[in-house]
């Protein structure tokens, strides 16, 4: 395992990578529970991201649904290298 390099990274490593689809990722993080105050940091954090269409988050269970066009995202290197670790890493596929 590599040292994160970013918060990206950080954030990847973090959290429960759930399910993995092209274009659909499924994250859960214990730590989002409750936590009204990281629900907004995290989706400010992932919408940044032009390549990113859209996170949905629940505080009740934890969860972060991410969407995007996986044509577009592959585009930016960073995203790209964050989608093979996803895809390597999730328990379902």
């Amino acid at each position: 395992m590599q040292i994160p390099t970013n918060k990206l990274d950080l954030f990847i490593r973090s959290v429960e990578i759930s399910s993995y689809l092209p274009g659909r990722v499924r994250l859960y993080s214990n730590n989002l529970i409750g936590n009204y105050d990281l629900e907004q940091q995290v989706k400010a954090q992932l919408m940044a991201f032009a390549e990113i269409d859209s996170v949905q988050t629940n505080t009740t269970s934890g969860s972060i649904l991410i969407l995007y066009q996986p044509e577009r995202l592959r585009q930016n290197a960073e995203l790209r290298k964050v989608e093979e670790y996803i895809m390597t890493h999730a328990r379902r596929k």
